[in-house]
């Protein structure tokens, strides 16, 4: 299972995010969630490849400033070139993908970061990947690493 943190390029979000003012875009509060690139619905779908820290696709010059409350409500994977490989274990954030910057401690809450007009996530450090065994569902440790997909295990 090792593999998965060589294999892993990118992190794919799917976040439902509960109060999407909590972002500003080019400067201007999103009062409505209508401003910030990758919304679907409730979710937010960024993809973020972990060795930069770029926020693929993300429209060129546009800036953001994310502080997005979204508790348990949010799935997040590990994916190679061909798709996903892993899925966050737990119920929580993972913070040392997804909070980034001075005092961005989101305590499994939150995603907080800023993204400049190149697309890269300020003071991004590209985060260690824990991989654990499918062995017991119930263990706590599991809850703060990455389960293999069926077929990469």
């Amino acid at each position: 299972m090792n593999d998965i943190a060589t294999k892993a390029v990118y992190l794919e979000v799917e976040a439902e995010v509960r109060y999407w003012e909590d972002a500003t875009v080019n400067g201007q509060e999103d009062e409505a969630g209508t401003l910030i690139p990758f919304r679907n619905q409730n979710l937010w779908c960024p993809h973020i490849h972990l060795e930069t820290g770029k926020v693929m696709g993300w429209p060129p010059g546009t800036t953001a400033d994310i502080h997005y409350k979204v508790c348990d409500a949010g799935e997040y994977w590990l994916a190679d070139e061909d798709g996903r490989i892993a899925k966050w274990a737990g119920f929580y954030v993972p913070s040392e993908f997804l909070c980034h910057g001075p005092d961005s401690n989101g305590y499994g809450d939150y995603i907080i970061f800023k993204v400049g007009p190149d697309g890269l996530i300020q003071d991004w450090r590209k985060p260690t990947i824990e991989v654990v065994c499918d062995c017991d569902e119930d263990d706590d440790d599991e809850r703060s690493a990455w389960r293999a997909m069926k077929e990469h295990q």
